[in-house]
């Protein structure tokens, strides 16, 4: 996030405005585009979800969850969260 001077970006009317009711503080405006979730732009949700998928798809072939671990080098409990929320699915 850039901040941005006032006086330089505004208009004099509006900046006159806008210190009715902030005066000399830091103000946030938000972009008035939509937020994205996490790893939409680059990609890493569906290469995550991807990976969790072929996780599951193990599982359900009898893959133990120790094995699952250590093949995509997770922890035990990342595996067991990965294949017990897709079941709820």
């Amino acid at each position: 996030m850039g901040y941005k001077k006032g006086s330089e970006v505004l208009p004099v009317h509006l900046l006159k405005e806008i210190q009715k009711y902030i005066d000399g503080a830091l103000i946030y405006i938000p972009k008035k585009s939509k937020k994205v979730g996490w790893g939409h732009l680059s990609g890493s949700r569906d290469s995550i979800d991807k990976r969790n998928n072929e996780i599951y798809r193990l599982y359900k072939q009898g893959v133990s969850l120790d094995d699952l671990a250590n093949m995509f080098y997770l922890s035990n409990e990342t595996i067991k969260k990965i294949v017990y929320s897709k079941k709820q699915l």
